[in-house]
């Protein structure tokens, strides 16, 4: 099945904690970190996150779009996250960081900006949870899906069929009702949603409307015979 992640990003910052209510029927709550580094944006940090994951049931995939991600990356887990994201453009030593994410017990994921191909890593992917391509350039929510991304999403999806790895494939960037269909097709999900699901009248029933969506696209798509 399909998981949906709405992005708090989207979501009202005054009222988070009432925001991740509106969309407990989620698999994961979302939030982007960013430290006007990284990404010329910046949002919030390991505070933040440590008091989101007291006031919610939902668990916390925390997405880092930060520089010095080997050194901050694991103060996400011990701040409540369940799933800790770090950019491979970011990390000194990938296969490192992502083993002491899963030590501390989350799990480990990695993301790659639109320019960034998946090849290089295919060798890293076995010590990964979860691979995030990203559909939009990181740094702000609301911008427009990257339908030039769909291939590298099926050649990673390719490369995880290959090695017979049990690796969550994420998109996040631009997704919603006329793109979610697309993405699982290609091969994802895990989908990360923030105004399709946070600027509706009722984010619940978007989640679950998303979900219908990209299920039934993966029921249709090659790579999920047998899956």
């Amino acid at each position: 099945m399909a998981q949906i992640n709405p992005s708090i990003l989207s979501a009202d910052f005054a009222r988070l904690a009432e925001e991740a209510k509106a969309v407990e029927g989620a698999d994961w709550l979302h939030v982007d970190v960013m430290d006007n580094h990284f990404v010329p944006n910046l949002t919030l940090g390991v505070p933040i996150v440590e008091a989101l994951s007291k006031a919610t049931g939902t668990p916390l995939d925390c997405h880092l779009m930060i520089e010095d991600a080997d050194r901050w990356a694991p103060q996400y887990v011990e701040a409540g996250a369940g799933s800790v994201t770090f950019h491979v453009e970011a990390a000194a030593a990938p296969v490192r960081l992502a083993r002491e994410i899963r030590a501390k017990g989350a799990r480990a994921s990695m993301a790659l900006k639109p320019a960034t191909p998946i090849e290089p890593y295919e060798d890293l992917l076995p010590e990964l949870d979860m691979l995030l391509i990203m559909t939009v350039e990181p740094g702000f929510g609301g911008q427009a899906f990257l339908d030039i991304m769909l291939p590298k999403i099926r050649r990673t999806r390719e490369l995880i069929v290959k090695h017979g790895l049990e690796l969550w494939l994420q998109v996040d960037g631009g997704v919603s009702a006329s793109t979610i269909e697309r993405c699982a097709e290609a091969g994802a999900d895990v989908f990360v949603a923030g105004s399709a699901v946070y600027g509706a009248a009722d984010p619940a029933e978007a989640v679950r409307s998303l979900r219908a969506r990209a299920d039934a696209a993966t029921a249709a798509a090659p790579w999920a015979c047998g899956h």
